[in-house]
């Protein structure tokens, strides 16, 4: 119980709990003790986030700039290069046989893989010179000064600047080389960035097509959502229960099962087609492709995302009094500018939830168009994939996907600014 100290001159002079402790505090430890009994009821979740989710997203961005095997396995030859410039010529003599004692010695030791994993990240970014370290490395204990001609002898790229060049930046451990490739981008022997040969000129056109597709798959799960959600919000309970019903059956039914359910309707000999051939639409031998291209990602990833962009819908829907709409109409507004005018703006917190949903899940969707995608399909998903399974190239992996990661936070950031965070519903 709190008490009222009296001074001298018969004033308050502050307030105390029975036992003489401030009142002020007193409460600051009652405040510090839920504030710590809190945290501790929300510490297990903290930790599974941060060791499932945020451990594995810093480990990503890191590897995308941390390449530390070339100035391991090279050292002498990288010190060597310290204070060559491409402009003053080829690297000194002393380049030439530090490169050939170091690619000597990893040939030497090669059941430790270090000659093959530097030939290949050297080839990554010059293509062809793996085959120029791993000739080289065989006759390299044999060489003898001078060592300049003996290498250039071996192989001839040995007297291009850009394998050197090559050589020396990829020696610096931190570096954004993953990130120029990403972006279709590479240095040249002088330090200037330049575009990639035409043919390499790949993941520029992939993350256009990626955008494009994910838009378009928003853009029709919106257009199919909004109604389907409207129907369910304005019917009675028992109505909306059953329908609902069929909204969420997708939910309960595997991811491949559905995936695989669509080369059944979409392929040249499937249900569809089979249809349009029936009814005198197409002839026999005319059928439409609908599979294995972008036309059967998009179709069957909004099948698949449409739950995620009418449960946000129905959930704002739902708290929207229809006496809004029937205040209009008798104020004399037609029909349809009172839904646009007075409905439909109350619905934008669910338009702006369920687009954000739908867009950030298909910017990254991965199996469904590895199955339905065919070579056209394909999303930037689909290569970072490719990366970390067959190319093992897991640094460029690391890069695509943290350019993907930088677009989903630019995203939100957007959201945030034009509609909002604390408008965001999801149910």
């Amino acid at each position: 119980m709190a008490q009222i100290a009296i001074g001298d001159a018969g004033k308050p002079e502050r307030l105390t709990t029975a036992d003489g402790t401030p009142l002020k505090q007193a409460l600051g430890r009652v405040e510090f003790r839920a504030k710590t009994r809190a945290f501790l009821l929300v510490a297990p979740l903290l930790v599974f986030l941060s060791i499932t989710f945020l451990f594995p997203i810093g480990q990503m961005l890191f590897r995308s700039l941390h390449d530390p095997l070339v100035s391991g396995v090279l050292p002498n030859t990288l010190a060597t290069l310290e204070d060559w410039s491409a402009e003053d010529g080829l690297p000194p003599e002393e380049a030439f046989a530090a490169l050939a004692q170091e690619l000597a010695l990893a040939r030497e030791n090669r059941f430790s893989g270090d000659l093959g994993r530097v030939a290949t990240r050297l080839n990554y970014e010059k293509p062809g010179i793996r085959s120029a370290v791993t000739r080289t490395a065989r006759s390299a204990a044999r060489m003898e000064a001078p060592f300049k001609e003996a290498m250039i002898e071996a192989d001839a790229d040995w007297g291009k600047l850009e394998s050197w060049a090559t050589i020396q930046r990829l020696g610096n451990v931190y570096n954004a080389v993953q990130y120029l490739a990403a972006v279709d981008r590479r240095y040249n022997e002088f330090g200037d960035i330049v575009m990639q040969a035409e043919q390499r000129q790949i993941y520029v056109q992939l993350f256009g097509r990626t955008l494009w597709m994910s838009l378009l798959v928003t853009s029709m799960a919106l257009l199919l959502g909004f109604p389907i959600s409207y129907l369910l919000a304005t019917q009675p309970t028992r109505v909306s229960n059953v329908l609902m019903i069929l909204v969420l059956l997708p939910f309960w039914t595997s991811l491949l099962v559905r995936t695989t359910s669509w080369i059944v309707l979409l392929q040249s000999e499937g249900v569809l087609n089979d249809i349009l051939v029936w009814i005198g639409l197409v002839g026999d031998n005319d059928r439409i492709q609908m599979i294995y291209n972008q036309t059967g990602t998009v179709i069957a990833m909004t099948q698949i995302l449409l739950p995620f962009m009418v449960l946000p819908l129905f959930s704002v829907m739902k708290t929207i009094s229809p006496s809004h709409m029937r205040a209009a109409q008798s104020l004399g507004a037609p029909r349809f500018q009172a839904f646009w005018k007075v409905y439909a703006p109350q619905t934008l917190p669910g338009v702006g939830a369920g687009c954000l949903l739908v867009f950030i899940l298909a910017i990254g969707y991965y199996i469904t168009p590895a199955l339905v995608g065919g070579q056209d399909g394909q999303m930037i998903s689909n290569f970072i994939a490719f990366h970390m399974q067959s190319s093992l190239n897991w640094g460029l992996a690391a890069a695509l996907g943290g350019i993907l990661l930088a677009g989903v936070l630019a995203l939100y950031w957007l959201y945030n600014k034009l509609v909002g965070v604390e408008r965001l519903t999801l149910g």
